[in-house]
């Protein structure tokens, strides 16, 4: 069922600019999906009624969004097995090599500074993997609250896990999800280190000069 309602190309574009974190509404949707209201309507009761959206009324305006981050991994992994065997869609422009090095995924880091974040993380010993296991370790503890100011039990969720692989799909190698690689997707915000592109539909994550400065000092320097 799963596989049925994200394999039709208008729900696929759906979802995909769902990625982006924010909640969009119908007609926001059927543009995206190059589709009529009338037309989104029918794929967008279908994909809530699967369990991959879900909607939120405000004011006159109703809104869907992603019902988590385990839907967002789903998609995240197709695009990357797509990209792999060469059935990626072609989007070419400027906006693609931004895309690839710094986008949200739902709502965490990803592209090539998503990557390395963890690959820091891990050489470090701040976390520890084993395949798609993550566990954030008491060195990894005594770091975020010292330079990110992010306390365990910020952490804690009833229905996500603290660390989470999550497939990238420019890199094709691991990125950080879960709510810590939320809670410091946050912080690079808060810390205006980093902001999401403004441009309707966008990923793009644009780090600021000093952002990509203490980026580096933390996580390392992509050119080293």
């Amino acid at each position: 069922m799963v596989a049925a309602l994200v394999g039709d190309p208008a729900r696929a574009n759906m979802l995909t600019a769902l990625m982006n974190g924010r909640a969009l509404t119908a007609s926001e949707l059927a543009q995206e999906a190059g589709i009529t209201p009338q037309t989104a309507s029918s794929h967008l009761s279908k994909l809530e009624a699967g369990g991959l959206i879900e909607p939120e009324k405000q004011g006159r305006h109703r809104y869907y969004r992603l019902t988590d981050d385990d839907v967002a991994g789903v998609l995240e992994g197709l695009a990357g097995l797509a990209a792999r065997t060469g059935h990626m869609r072609v989007r070419t422009g400027p906006k693609d090599p931004a895309l690839r090095r710094a986008r949200i995924c739902y709502d965490h880091l990803a592209g090539d500074l998503g990557v390395q974040m963890l690959d820091s993380l891990r050489t470090r010993n701040l976390v520890r993997q084993k395949k798609q296991d993550i566990e954030l370790t008491t060195e990894g503890e005594r770091f975020l609250a010292k330079h990110l100011q992010i306390s365990p039990d910020m952490l804690a969720h009833p229905r996500r896990p603290v660390c989470k692989a999550c497939l990238d799909w420019s890199e094709r190698r691991h990125h950080l999800a879960g709510t810590l690689g939320a809670a410091m997707m946050q912080r690079f915000a808060e810390l205006k280190w980093a902001a999401r592109d403004s441009t309707p539909g966008s990923r793009v994550v644009n780090f600021t000069r000093t952002g990509e400065k203490q980026f580096a000092a933390l996580f390392g320097n992509e050119k080293d």
